[in-house]
């Protein structure tokens, strides 16, 4: 592939799935009839032992997307991590502005969850991660809100057949300038995402 250049294809997928957990809300799009459906959700990964592993979600039974979420339809599915205006000014050498970015793009089959205590335990299990390390609050399955909730939503999952990375973050420039950038991310994010960053950078 010659786009994007090579220094900006990411090829750790370990750095894809820490964004992904990092980023969760994704944009998922799904094609019929020549019209395109986008609809934004929260996705959690799911190892396998096989293939790139699974993106698990549920989706309102009432969004016009959700009939192409089953059957093994196609999906393509975009993760957006940080970005942030580099502005010439931070660096010392002469440089033109520019924009720096970490995307994800996944290809994928998608089916419907249909056991309902299946769709219920995903919900537990993003829940989980979504709440951190913290864990202030713990779902509980047999909530009686999920049991009215179970109704009105359909649970499905993405077979990962394809992925890129789209890491643009001044590779192309001398260690200590990409330094500058990064530190120009990292002001752009919130403190609790600091960690994901240096992890993507130190490795």
């Amino acid at each position: 592939m010659s786009y994007p250049p090579k220094h900006y294809q990411e090829t750790n997928f370990n750095h894809v799935i820490s964004t992904i957990k990092a980023y969760p809300l994704a944009t998922v799009i799904s094609v019929k009839d020549a019209k395109v459906l986008v609809t934004h959700l929260p996705l959690t990964y799911k190892e396998t032992k096989q293939g790139a592993g699974k993106l698990i979600g549920h989706i309102d039974k009432a969004n016009p997307q959700t009939s192409l979420l089953s059957n093994g339809n196609p999906c393509t599915i975009i993760f957006n991590g940080p970005d942030s205006y580099i502005s010439p000014s931070i660096f010392e050498s002469k440089q033109l502005p520019t924009w720096n970015y970490i995307k994800i793009h996944i290809e994928g089959s998608v089916s419907k969850i249909e056991n309902a205590y299946d769709v219920k335990e995903s919900i537990v299990n993003m829940t989980a991660q979504l709440e951190g390390l913290e864990q202030k609050f713990v779902l509980d399955k047999n909530d009686v809100r999920m049991e009215r909730l179970i109704d009105f939503i359909e649970g499905f999952e993405v077979d990962i057949t394809s992925w890129e990375g789209k890491f643009k973050i001044s590779q192309d420039k001398p260690n200590a300038e990409q330094m500058l950038a990064k530190s120009a991310l990292e002001n752009s994010e919130p403190t609790h995402k600091l960690n994901y960053i240096n992890s993507i950078f130190d490795s």
